[in-house]
């Protein structure tokens, strides 16, 4: 059984502030541009929340990351995969490929990855801010695979400790409103919000 995927050692850290990183006032996104030509990510979410959120992904910072997500995207891996753990104030997670499919049983979601390697770290000194993208991972800094999770709210102890691959530019409020985890460690119970649909705009 592969090692549960979590956010090691992070749930009972404090926020802080950001300090000399200066953040948008309004949506608090790390303003960092992206390249022009970066690969925006779709996702389509159903449940709880209903509506689409747009993340340009950073092949600037995490070349591998990015690469692995546009392939698992491209292949449809992450079509009808749950929100399986959803922490109010902190984020959203989803991305296991292997056991987070709606309509199946996900009691062991949080548990898989893809049937590609594991990734290298690829640590960067952008932000955890609200609307960042990062890559779930467990104790190993080398074993980033498929989940990967959405800032609600500023975290800067992951900050150089976990890799991010993107930040949202549309659908923020569809973020605010899926599903939030009751159970352990912000599992969500009972039917969690799906990723509808993924796809990487042209």
């Amino acid at each position: 059984m592969r090692e549960k995927l979590i956010i090691g050692g992070i749930f009972a850290a404090g926020f802080a502030v950001l300090g000399y990183y200066w953040l948008d006032s309004a949506q608090g996104i790390a303003q960092t541009p992206a390249p022009g030509d970066a690969p925006v990510l779709e996702i389509t979410v159903a449940g709880e929340a209903n509506g689409v959120i747009q993340v340009t992904l950073r092949p600037d910072l995490a070349p591998q990351h990015v690469e692995r997500v546009v392939a698992l995207v491209e292949s449809g891996a992450y079509d009808g995969v749950v929100f399986h753990r959803v922490i109010d104030g902190f984020m959203a997670q989803t991305g296991d490929v292997q056991f987070g499919r709606a309509g199946g049983d996900t009691a062991r979601a949080g548990m898989g990855g893809s049937d590609l390697p594991n990734l290298p770290a690829e640590f960067s000194d952008e932000p955890f801010a609200r609307g960042v993208m990062g890559m779930a991972r467990s104790q190993s800094p080398n074993s980033a695979n498929s989940q990967f999770f959405l800032m609600f709210a500023p975290a800067p102890h992951l900050n150089r400790n976990y890799t991010v691959v993107g930040q949202i530019s549309e659908g923020l409020e569809v973020l605010d409103a899926i599903k939030r985890g009751t159970g352990s460690n912000g599992a969500v119970v009972g039917e969690p919000d799906v990723m509808e649909r993924v796809r990487v705009l042209d």
